[in-house]
């Protein structure tokens, strides 16, 4: 295989490993460096080691993956309130940048992926959404297949029981976002928390520097009170963009801070409102001009 022909068989992978290891860090800008530093061990090895590159790709990005995901935890756990993912907004300011999202990187399921620890979280991602085998998959971990396969049972039933139990198709999640942004424009209370699930959560991410509530919120009449406490001050601009693969918004604050909103639905109801403001993670986001 020529160096050009190589280049051009990892960068059709390059999405697929952009995916596999954003859904492992969380952290575009970390994904972005795995996959580089992959590459750059490519054109390192000897070529004809190399049985499947799919494979070989997949489990050097996974190993990477892992390695930051284990560094960034001590710095997670002294972050300064609730740590989200960094969103992915559509469209990118490059077409190049842009990448095939599915389930596989919603906020929802990032966010559950938070409370497993590191290896379940490897070994969930790898076998359970990526389909690489365990025997594969403890090659990454540093784990037997006996051990990788209960590491990926037990992140299987955290993950199922944090999840919503019914989903919404794209035009209901459509729908519902299209209430839930007039209900909160108007001040409307009863109609923002006819909308939102009894047990609905909402999370905000501020990493202390920008205001946001600290901690999870939960129940339908405290989180709609709560989001129209922050509209007092109506949005300077606002518009719906693709949020980690579903319609969420984009939203210039009163307070001039930009934030980037993303709805769980779940049977016709707002399960989950995730809302970061962490500058530091919101880098990408097109603003307008």
């Amino acid at each position: 295989m020529t160096g050009d022909d190589l280049a051009h068989a990892f960068e059709a992978e390059r999405p697929r490993l952009l995916r596999l290891a954003y859904a492992t860090t969380g952290s575009w800008t970390e994904a972005e460096d795995c996959v580089q530093d992959a590459w750059l061990r490519l054109r390192r090895v000897d070529e004809s080691t190399i049985e499947n590159l799919q494979a070989w790709l997949t489990r050097v990005v996974g190993r990477l993956a892992l390695d930051v995901l284990g560094s960034a935890r001590v710095r997670r756990e002294s972050y300064v309130g609730t740590w989200l993912p960094e969103p992915l907004v559509e469209p990118a300011a490059d077409p190049a940048d842009r990448v095939t999202l599915d389930e596989s990187v919603s906020m929802a399921l990032l966010v559950v992926l938070e409370r497993l620890s590191p290896p379940q979280r490897a070994a969930f991602v790898l076998h359970d959404v990526f389909g690489l085998p365990f025997d594969e998959v403890a090659e990454v971990v540093g784990r037997s297949p006996a051990a990788v396969r209960q590491l990926a049972a037990r992140a299987r039933r955290d993950v199922a029981a944090a999840r919503p139990r019914f989903t919404s198709s794209p035009a209901e999640h459509s729908s519902v976002l299209s209430a839930f942004m007039t209900a909160c424009g108007e001040g409307d209370l009863p109609g923002l928390v006819a909308l939102l699930d009894p047990d609905v959560v909402f999370h905000g991410d501020g990493g202390g520097k920008v205001p946001t509530v600290r901690g999870a919120t939960r129940g339908a009449d405290l989180v709609a009170k709560v989001l129209l406490g922050f509209l007092r001050k109506p949005p300077q601009w606002l518009r719906v963009a693709e949020v980690n693969g579903a319609p969420g918004l984009v939203v210039l604050a009163g307070d001039g801070v930009l934030s980037v909103v993303s709805i769980t639905v779940s049977d016709g109801q707002v399960t989950e409102i995730d809302i970061v403001r962490n500058p530091e993670k919101l880098t990408r986001v097109e603003k307008p001009t």
